[in-house]
């Protein structure tokens, strides 16, 4: 059932009950209120189990090198699309303008076999600092099995320090497709052809 259908289905539960209760009783807001309610909050954990069920699921092994501490990538939000991680430092590392550094995670991973986890830059450091990631996203291999290292460039016209603990990117689960490889003599026709590099306009 779609998750319009069930909102719909509880929306039409509270309007018979308070009819119902307004029929007995003679007083159906308080009551009809309460159902509602009630329904917001059915509505709410179906949904959630919905979109848990229709999600493509993985499990993501980390372990711990002999140089980690504090806590494993987690999601910090219900939704969240990424697992925070951060840097795991022995002193600060400050970043000059233009400059790029290679930030120990004190992690390696297993990634089961058609995934791959993709390493993006943090929107906030993005915006107040101007950290990025050179080669973002950055792509750790279901295969790969060393120790976890961001990337990270100063974008901005300040110096940035990045201390121990600090969350420097997050960790994407995607999934990924082998293409089986054929040569071509001949490419299939489109109206499209060879443009590119702005052929449909800037």
């Amino acid at each position: 059932m779609e998750i319009g259908q069930i909102k719909k289905s509880m929306q039409d539960i509270a309007k018979t009950f308070g009819a119902l209760v307004e029929e007995k009783l003679g007083e159906r807001s308080q009551l009809e209120e309460q159902v509602r309610m009630m329904a917001r909050q059915l509505e709410k954990v179906v949904s959630e189990a919905l979109w848990s069920r229709g999600m493509e699921r993985a499990t993501i092994r980390f372990k711990k090198l002999e140089n980690f501490k504090g806590e494993l990538p987690q999601y910090e939000t219900a939704y969240a699309a990424g697992l925070d991680v951060r840097a795991c430092l022995d002193q600060e590392i400050t970043i000059q303008p233009g400059a790029r550094e290679l930030i120990p995670t004190g992690l390696a991973v297993e990634i089961p076999r058609g995934f791959e986890m993709q390493v993006r830059p943090r929107s906030g450091l993005a915006i107040k600092k101007g950290l990025g990631i050179v080669n973002a996203p950055g792509t750790v291999d279901a295969d790969y099995r060393g120790e976890i290292k961001i990337i990270v460039i100063n974008f901005g016209q300040q110096p940035i320090t990045i201390q121990d603990q600090d969350r420097i990117a997050q960790f994407v689960i995607a999934p990924v497709v082998h293409a089986d490889i054929e040569e071509a003599v001949e490419l299939g026709e489109t109206a499209r052809g060879s443009g590119g590099f702005g052929s449909t306009g800037v």
